[in-house]
């Protein structure tokens, strides 16, 4: 559909005139998560959710927690360090 601006004669070409009705764009929705399979999704994220509304919360006293906590030991090949080193990176 094309309309006038109002004052101008020029036509205007209006997004909002193309939409379809609400009932035909939910429609739409809905075939478009049939042909996704969002429900499947939606079921398992319902599903997930239900269970930890019921699960134990994890505790929050300070006892229950380790005070040291290793870090892991991070490797850098030989490949990685020849490209820091052409870059003037520095991998200690």
């Amino acid at each position: 559909m094309t309309t006038s601006l109002p004052g101008s004669g020029r036509p205007s070409h209006l997004v909002h005139d193309e939409l379809g009705t609400p009932a035909e764009m939910a429609a739409d929705c809905q075939e478009t998560g049939r042909n996704l399979r969002l429900e499947s999704h939606l079921e398992r994220a319902l599903q997930r959710a239900a269970r930890a509304a019921v699960a134990t919360p994890p505790s929050i006293r300070f006892e229950d927690y380790p005070t040291e906590v290793g870090k892991r030991e991070i490797r850098v090949s030989d490949a990685a360090a020849r490209l820091a080193s052409s870059l003037h990176l520095h991998l200690d």
